[in-house]
């Protein structure tokens, strides 16, 4: 279910220009209403369209303040229950409330490996750009090439 930003929580990320909800998510959901005219509260955090939302919950785990909750499905959450982020340095502790007041805790590690280490391209050759026009320039090494039309199957 789409997010939704709790402004008794929300600080608008102390007043800069682009709250961390703002920059994190991938479909530009979240806005800052700087005068108040959206959320009836100066400097907050609200979720412009929340039938766009993709429920990839960034927003909800980079807030500082912890103000963005979404609401969830009833049969993954029930009426009364709620699932909570909080991020940590190197982990993200998920706080699951059931509806009768059972609690549970999950942590999970943000990373496997440290930040910078790894290099997506360590092991492939550079590319030839002499020969970009040839045909199967792109995945010849993976066995593939372009093919011929008269090659494919008729279904």
């Amino acid at each position: 279910m789409p997010t939704f930003v709790r402004t008794d929580k929300c600080d608008g990320c102390k007043g800069q220009d682009k709250t961390a909800c703002m920059y994190i998510c991938p479909h530009d959901l979240m806005k800052l209403d700087k005068d108040g005219s959206e959320t009836g509260h100066e400097m907050r955090a609200f979720n412009q369209e929340p039938d766009q939302c993709w429920e990839c919950y960034s927003c909800v785990k980079i807030c500082p303040q912890q103000a963005i909750e979404a609401r969830h499905y009833a049969d993954i959450v029930p009426l009364g229950g709620s699932v909570q982020p909080l991020r940590g340095t190197d982990s993200i502790m998920w706080t699951i409330k059931f509806r009768n007041g059972t609690m549970k805790r999950f942590k999970f590690p943000i990373r496997t490996t440290p930040e910078g280490s790894i290099d997506p391209y360590a092991g492939k050759p550079a590319a030839d750009m002499a020969k970009i026009e040839e045909p199967g320039f792109f995945c010849q090494e993976n066995g593939y090439r372009a093919g011929d039309r008269s090659e494919l199957i008729n279904l």
